[in-house]
């Protein structure tokens, strides 16, 4: 198996609260969610040739409660 790399991330707490919810609905932990996350979308870039969002350098708008 390949060695993981650890990766310091800052999240918005409204964010990280909506990952740990969506990661504790599919039995993961929010580490987990995120690497699926980021391995969905590769998968989805590789596939289209695209990027996921055509806004990438534009800050996100959250509206998550």
């Amino acid at each position: 198996m390949a060695e993981k790399k650890q990766v310091p991330l800052r999240l918005n707490e409204k964010l990280y609260n909506a990952i740990a919810a969506w990661a504790e609905d599919d039995f993961r932990s929010v580490n987990g969610q995120i690497e699926y996350l980021l391995t969905e979308c590769v998968k989805q870039r590789k596939k289209d040739g695209k990027y996921v969002s055509q806004h990438l350098d534009e800050p996100p708008e959250f509206d998550i409660e």
